[in-house]
């Protein structure tokens, strides 16, 4: 059934209203440092530093051997608020005088570095920033609208005018925009390349305008730290620094910088919301040392994000199966073991993992995927599936999207979601005996 226009209207400006109603005047406190860099979390990374921890050691030896960075304004600037070495603060702002042109990493260093800023040298940078936020913004991207929120953020105390109505544009007009009115719609509004930039997005308007933007889409927000956790391949990825998890890919292709983009948002995703169960056990996932990024892209992230005493609990007691109901995703598998059997259903594709490769599965054919505690059952051109594992949750897959099944005596009608799934809803008792698959108008 399709939603009125006039419907989501109402809904779009009830999220604005709602985050309206939290921060009316949208201005920043306008002091240095505001991004990313809260005084407990500033007060952590000190900390670090003092008692040498292996996370810190690793930084260090990057900036100190002159290792060529991706990112070295970002990483020289977070090198001075930390151990407060101007040598470092002028490298990160001669690069932003100069040649500097991401503007995220402009704004870190005019809020990180303001202390060792000449009064004219302030002056300049923040008058590239301002600029930067008074042309139209060019894509529709959550990586621009961070952007465009650190720098209004940064300079809330230079030009609050202009930091107010960028915030405010960001958080009552892009925001449900894109956002709400995405995954309102099925369509995935923040893929795992842009996951890192989300997070970074979150933190800064929390921090500085007190508005949790999750709240306009909880549940697509509660479900997503289990769906991250299953989402990796099983077998982790021995590279000559450090092994990585990798995440699943259409393509199956294994990116090791996708990997540690993953890793950093998963940690600035778990530093964002320290209670909740699902984020808990992502915590555990994370604290294994032997994933500890020690790159020259990944060490920054590790040591600004990583928070050895935040309590986790350990992923061995998470759930096996995660079912993203917002935009139809399923991935499963039989244990946390590195070697466990893995399947991904995301995209309308479905993949096992096999041999320590990913496999693609023809939805064409049906067939059961046993995983003892969960079966996939690929409908294929079938009418009917025998279930004999009484104990196991029933996932359907491959059916038409967003179309009522009736399913037989005993367990009815059930609607798909958005990827054509169907969590077959039994009790604790399971079930034993023929599913049909019989869709209805």
């Amino acid at each position: 059934m399709h939603t009125k226009p006039w419907k989501l209207c109402l809904a779009l400006a009830g999220v604005t209203a709602a985050l309206a109603a939290q921060s009316p005047d949208f201005r920043a406190p306008g002091q240095h440092p505001s991004l990313l860099l809260a005084q407990p979390r500033l007060r952590l990374l000190k900390r670090e530093r003092e008692r040498q921890s292996p996370r810190w050691r690793q930084f260090e030896s990057l900036i100190a051997g002159k290792a060529a960075m991706p990112e070295r304004a970002f990483a020289d600037a977070l090198y001075f608020q930390v151990a407060g070495d101007r040598a470092a603060a002028r490298r990160a702002i001669q690069w932003a005088l100069g040649e500097g042109a991401d503007l995220r990493q402009l704004a870190l260093v005019f809020d990180w570095c303001q202390t060792a800023l000449t009064e004219g040298e302030s002056a300049a940078l923040a008058a590239k920033l301002e600029q930067a936020i008074a042309r139209p913004p060019t894509t529709a991207g959550v990586e621009e609208a961070r952007s465009r929120a650190l720098a209004a953020i940064a300079l809330a105390g230079t030009t609050p005018v202009a930091s107010e109505r960028e915030l405010r544009r960001i958080v009552e007009v892009w925001w449900p925009e894109r956002a709400v009115s995405s995954l309102a719609a099925g369509s995935d509004a923040f893929p795992r390349t842009s996951r890192y930039a989300l997070f970074e997005l979150l933190h800064a308007v929390r921090d500085s305008l007190n508005i949790d933007l999750r709240e306009s889409a909880r549940v697509y927000f509660s479900e997503m730290p289990a769906v991250e956790l299953l989402s990796y391949y099983p077998a982790p990825y021995e590279a000559p620094e450090n092994e990585y998890r990798i995440p699943a890919s259409a393509g199956g292709e294994f990116d090791l910088h996708e990997a540690e983009s993953a890793r950093a948002a998963d940690l600035a995703m778990t530093a964002y919301d320290t209670t909740s169960l699902g984020y808990q056990y992502l915590q555990g996932w994370l604290l294994h040392d032997l994933f500890m990024m020690h790159g020259s892209f990944g060490a920054p992230y590790e040591f600004l994000w990583a928070n050895p005493y935040q309590p986790g609990l350990s992923y061995y007691h998470a759930p096996l199966a995660a079912h993203d109901t917002i935009l139809g995703r399923l991935f499963i598998r039989s244990s946390w073991d590195d070697d466990a059997r893995w399947a991904g259903f995301f995209g309308g594709r479905l993949q096992t993992f096999v041999g320590g490769k990913p496999q693609p599965i023809d939805l064409a054919s049906p067939k059961l995927l046993d995983f003892d505690h969960a079966i996939v059952a690929v409908a294929g051109n079938a009418t009917s599936f025998a279930i004999e594992n009484p104990t196991a949750r029933i996932f359907l897959v491959g059916l038409k999207p967003q179309c009522l099944y009736h399913l037989g005596a005993g367990v009815g009608e059930h609607r798909t979601d958005r990827g054509g799934i169907i969590d077959v809803p039994f009790t604790d008792r399971g079930f034993r005996g023929t599913i049909r698959l019989r869709p209805q108008r």
